[in-house]
């Protein structure tokens, strides 16, 4: 059988259907985009299902991260990971079928009704709820890495750079990728 195709563990029709319908309801639940859904992706991918370990995970978002195109390609790299073309056809279907229909259905409604003391209140509590959610998948992607000293203080200086600064998300991660690159974590 073609490896491209069936993947690195290959998955049957019933497991597949489970994948799509699991990021079907993560679509659903991803106020703020596909990454703030990564905390449970790694509950279900990793500990619950057992298709990958922590970092293959991990390794999945941060290639797909640091590659150039949509933010929501490290969906499609989780899935080909974790069936091959299989795995991505059921996780981006899973991910995107959802959220874009409710999302058209959303703004149409919600344009109608735009000052309505229910839209603006809605919309306002989104900021907390999506920084809250950000700050989790930031956690959970740290996993593999949490037994260095100076991972906390990463994830803090970026952190302080984003929420102070008017500083480019690029250089909290290039700096990132340099202490990586040199081992420079223990």
């Amino acid at each position: 059988m073609n490896t491209l195709l069936l993947g690195p563990g290959a998955l049957g029709a019933v497991e597949l259907l489970a994948l799509f319908l699991h990021f079907t309801l993560l679509s659903l639940l991803a106020i703020g985009g596909a990454i703030t859904t990564t905390p449970d992706m790694q509950r279900w991918v990793v500990g619950e299902r057992g298709w990958l370990t922590d970092v293959q995970f991990t390794a999945s978002v941060a290639l797909a991260q640091a590659a150039p195109g949509p933010n929501v390609l490290f969906v499609a790299v989780i899935g080909y990971n974790v069936a091959g073309l299989a795995g991505v056809v059921a996780t981006m279907a899973g991910s995107l079928l959802p959220s874009t229909t409710l999302a058209l259905a959303a703004t149409r409604w919600g344009a109608a009704r735009r000052e309505s003391v229910g839209v603006r209140a809605f919309t306002g509590g989104l900021a907390p709820l999506t920084i809250g959610m950000l700050l989790a998948t930031g956690w959970v992607l740290t996993e593999p890495l949490r037994g260095y000293p100076a991972t906390a203080g990463l994830v803090l200086v970026a952190v302080v750079a984003m929420l102070w600064t008017k500083l480019s998300p690029l250089w909290p991660i290039a700096a990132g990728a340099i202490v990586g690159a040199f081992g420079w974590l223990g």
